[in-house]
């Protein structure tokens, strides 16, 4: 039975994941391969050719975005841009949508931001218990005046679905910034913290230094194996003159529990 097990463990462990990232993957792809529904009827492969192109969408929808990117780099793709928010502005609901997506898109792709950047630990939701979390801004604005600290937002994400979760204020100098990458931190959180980031010793800080491993101290119980030799503290009778009286004691070797400068008074 417990070979048993460990095979359809073993067998579970390959075919899950597998699974999973490629229901993922075609999701995204079908979703992406449905751009086409935006061209006319006549405009669209089966019309043209007679049959279906799969995975067609994709290139169309690559093809939309970079030729977006590349038109709004300019002046003049920035000044339509901005006719083109100014119309949705005047539009109750849709401003309120597009406005929220767009800030948010722009804090997660911006360079130089610093959200979802680090992986920390914040003392939550009381002294003494650790919750990882995710760094999504830095001054805070009116939080930060009124409470006259460096406070920063961090999420705090549910599991085993990230996608939700809460937000907490934190003073900067109250978590601490973890060298473990945003990706290991997500797999952390998916997996219940069974999939724990690897953290070799000798591991690159963040600080550039070197992390050493803590030694360990040996064992009181264990004795000095036979044949080391053991370097004692050495004693010296002095006399009046304040020289040594008696040569200092030399190492001795672990074979018996004795040492000759234990007989001498």
């Amino acid at each position: 039975m417990q070979s048993l097990r460990r095979y359809l463990i073993a067998g579970l462990l390959v075919w899950v994941p597998l699974v999973a990232t490629a229901a993922i993957i075609k999701f995204i792809l079908d979703v992406m391969d449905r751009t086409l529904l935006l061209l006319p009827p006549g405009l669209r492969p089966e019309a043209l050719l007679g049959f279906t192109i799969p995975g067609f969408g994709v290139v169309i929808a690559v093809v939309i975005v970079f030729t977006t990117g590349l038109v709004v780099a300019n002046l003049l793709g920035r000044k339509l841009v901005e006719i083109w928010e100014a119309i949705l502005a005047r539009i109750p609901l849709v401003s309120t949508i597009y406005s929220a997506v767009k800030q948010v898109m722009e804090t997660l792709l911006g360079a130089g931001g610093e959200s979802f950047r680090r992986v920390l630990l914040v003392e939550y939701p009381r002294k003494g218990i650790w919750t990882l979390g995710f760094q999504t801004g830095a001054g805070m604005g009116e939080v930060q005046a009124r409470t006259e600290k460096d406070v920063i937002s961090v999420f705090i994400p549910t599991t085993p679905n990230p996608t939700s979760g809460f937000i907490i204020l934190v003073p900067r100098d109250e978590v601490v910034v973890l060298d473990m990458s945003v990706e290991d931190g997500l797999k952390f959180v998916m997996s219940l913290g069974v999939v724990v980031p690897r953290y070799p010793p000798g591991q690159e800080g963040r600080d550039g230094g070197e992390v050493r491993p803590r030694r360990q101290a040996p064992s009181p119980g264990l004795a000095t194996p036979i044949g080391k030799t053991v370097p004692l503290p050495v004693f010296h009778s002095l006399n009046h003159s304040g020289h040594s009286r008696n040569p200092p004691c030399a190492p001795i070797t672990a074979v018996s529990s004795m040492s000759p400068c234990s007989t001498r008074k």
